[in-house]
């Protein structure tokens, strides 16, 4: 009996050897590119009149945190490919992220990183505190639905509420930027903006028996 796993996370693909390695098997990434960077994107300064109406130490914990969870190389335009636009941190990405199997859907659902600076109409700037906490944690879209397919929230549901209130109150802090994102794309709908595939996929005998 055998098992391979095929794990493909941000665009970084196992090598076509460990794949292709039994004779007329096609590598089945062959139109792929893999993704490597190592750049880790700055977070934007709080702004100084935000500041002012904010508790300074508070805002400085929740910038260290969005730095440490690494925030900003999902949702800055550029961060995955290793050249972060500084003019949009934090601002949202038009690299989005497929949630579905690309082995088995040929055009797979496509989510794009959200803008969240505080700006009205393009970020966070409308939501309320507890909108933004739920989203961190469970994944919750604005009306409460579970739309935040590709973000990571399982990693940060155990968050205390001093934490979550400190990313919160950054994310208040930092400059508004407009900066509209792509609409997620339906599986089975061709994307119009590049993406890269994010989960783990399972492969062997076991796979399709049930």
């Amino acid at each position: 009996m055998w098992k391979v796993v095929l794990r493909i996370a941000l665009g970084i693909v196992l090598p076509a050897a460990l794949v292709s390695g039994c004779s007329g098997i096609a590598y089945p990434l062959e139109h792929y590119e893999a993704l490597y960077t190592k750049v880790q994107p700055v977070t934007p300064a709080p702004d100084p009149a935000m500041l002012a109406h904010l508790d300074a130490a508070r805002v400085n914990h929740g910038r260290y945190l969005v730095e440490i969870a690494g925030c900003g190389g999902c949702h800055t335009d550029g961060a995955l490919v290793g050249e972060p636009n500084q003019a949009r941190l934090l601002a949202g990405s038009h690299l989005g992220i497929a949630y579905t199997n690309p082995f088995r859907d040929t055009f797979p659902g496509v989510a794009y990183p959200a803008n969240l600076t505080p700006d009205p109409k393009t970020g966070l700037g409308n939501r309320t505190d507890a909108q933004i906490a739920a989203a961190i944690r469970s994944g919750a879209g604005a009306s409460g639905g579970w739309h935040l397919i590709a973000m990571s929230w399982p990693l940060y549901q155990n968050m205390t509420d001093d934490d979550v209130n400190a990313i919160v109150q950054y994310l208040r802090s930092i400059p508004a930027i407009e900066h509209q994102v792509p609409a997620r794309v339906a599986p089975g709908t061709r994307a119009s903006a590049s993406y890269v595939y994010f989960g783990v996929y399972r492969s062997g005998p076991a796979v399709g028996a049930h």
